[in-house]
């Protein structure tokens, strides 16, 4: 798998390319001190994964992975010193194109080392490319229990699409929300806190035996698979065992057999194939289907994969998808 390395800390740069180098199945081929330098190299030897860093001269991460994204597109991994000091801008990243995001670690933090190989292991299983480089075929409001359930799956560029939807959503919709967005587990509060700040909707993490309710946007925690169990309400599972937890076909496939009456289907923006199989099932089944078009997704992997399949009833462009999940909601089929 070959990796290429973004920060313009000599130190940093050194630090990663030395972790990296270290293990059999990774190659480092080639680095850069800055966003713009990145560009131009992707142009000319684009790999399999991008470590890129936030905060640098000339052109930052954040421009960075949005031309990349752009241009040419290949999973991208934030890995900046302070993770935690600069969400917003790990967000505005993950809005960008950029998959996930972890801490620098330096040389002789093993659990650093541990948690960066297993971000970029994982993310080439997201991302559907196999081990040879080579791609494969808010408060707590309570309020009734709804009948009808809008199920959306994101990816890389996910945060800032959901934050585009969920802004444009009434505070009385008639229908519950359930997202599965592909994220880490420490940033799962945090996106459930900033996507709350704009809406209308309560929104909060899922939590074991949730009822799915009229006007509440439910998130999916990382590290396990959000389900609807036989008595209809939510649980989390490491059932079936994949690269990424939560899967958003495990949920679709759930909520098919053990969900409300009513489900509208949505796969946005990301990298691979997750939801595109789950999604065919809904369609096949008679239920909305949605995705994501191709001018307005950061990423159109998940959404091509849906549209190629034909799970899609509908592609949309993203600021159109608030509109329908409305009309959907209020209507009687």
């Amino acid at each position: 798998m070959k990796i290429a390395i973004v920060n313009d800390s000599p130190t940093a740069l050194r630090a990663l390319e030395i972790i990296v180098s270290r293990e059999a199945d990774l190659e480092v081929i080639w680095l850069a001190t800055n966003g713009a330098d990145a560009v131009e190299k992707c142009r000319q030897h684009l790999p399999d994964l991008i470590l890129m860093d936030i905060f640098m001269p000339a052109m930052d991460g954040v421009e960075a992975t949005r031309k990349i994204t752009k241009e040419t597109p290949c999973p991208i991994l934030i890995v900046t010193a302070s993770v935690d000091a600069h969400v917003a801008a790990v967000f505005e990243a993950m809005g960008a194109g950029a998959m996930d995001a972890v801490a620098t670690p330096a040389l002789g933090m093993a659990e650093g080392r541990r948690v960066l190989l297993e971000k970029i292991r994982s993310i080439f299983a997201i991302s559907g490319v196999a081990r040879s480089g080579q791609e494969k075929t808010a408060g707590h409001t309570v309020q009734r229990a709804s009948t009808s359930c809008v199920l959306i799956g994101a990816s890389a560029g996910g945060p800032v699409a959901l934050m585009d939807i969920l802004s444009e959503l009434p505070g009385d919709l008639r229908a519950g929300v359930v997202i599965i967005q592909h994220v880490d587990t420490r940033f799962a509060s945090e996106l459930a806190s900033w996507l709350g700040g704009r809406a209308a909707l309560p929104v909060r993490l899922a939590d074991e035996g949730d009822a799915v309710c009229d006007g509440e946007v439910l998130i999916a925690k990382g590290g396990y698979h959000l389900t609807f169990g036989r008595s209809g309400t939510l649980h989390y599972t490491d059932r079936p065992t994949l690269s990424y937890q939560p899967s958003i076909d495990v949920m679709f496939e759930s909520a098919l057999k053990y969900g409300p009456r009513r489900l509208l289907g949505i796969i946005l923006t990301g990298m691979g194939r997750d939801g595109s199989k789950g999604l065919k099932q809904l369609y096949l089944a008679g239920h909305r289907t949605i995705a994501q078009d191709e001018s307005t997704s950061a990423i159109y992997g998940m959404p091509r994969a849906a549209a190629e399949i034909g799970a899609a009833r509908e592609i949309l462009p993203l600021p159109k998808v608030a509109e329908r999940i409305v009309q959907w909601s209020t209507s009687l089929s």
